[in-house]
Parts: structure tokens; C-alpha cells; sequence
């Protein structure tokens, strides 16, 4: 039996939340949208693909860098 790996979520600076590992996206209703390995999710609000990152936050100015507290 293999050990998987822990998940990560990683916001980015101005930009989406990228999501690495084994994990599964749901909508509202308990849908499950088919992702990658890796893939983004849209922060800004703007993208044409939600959940989804587009890159349109380069197009609007999207800023925001939060930190986590040490």
C-alpha cells in the first residue's frame, strides 16, 4: 500500500490559489469537475472558466498577497 501525498493549496501573489495532489472539486450540488494533478482557481472573480483561473487578473490589476501568520 503506497502512502499518498498530503495536498497543497498555494495562494499567489496577485494571482489564483494553485492546488497540487489528490484532491476533488466539487460544485454546489456535489458535482465533481473533472482537474489535473495541478490546476488553478480563479480569485479575482473576472474568470470566463470558474472555478477555474483563466488569467485575466493579469488583464484587471488583481492585488492581493496575504500571508499566513507565523
Amino acid at each position: 500500500m503506497s502512502e499518498s501525498k498530503k495536498a497543497t493549496m498555494q495562494i499567489r501573489d496577485n494571482g489564483s490559489i494553485l492546488v497540487k495532489g489528490d484532491v476533488e472539486l466539487l460544485d454546489a450540488e456535489g458535482n465533481v469537475y473533472e482537474t489535473k494533478p495541478a490546476f488553478s482557481l480563479c480569485r479575482c472573480g473576472h474568470s470566463n472558466n470558474k472555478p477555474f483561473c483563466d488569467g485575466t487578473h493579469k488583464k484587471t490589476g488583481f492585488e492581493s498577497q496575504p500571508r499566513a501568520e507565523g
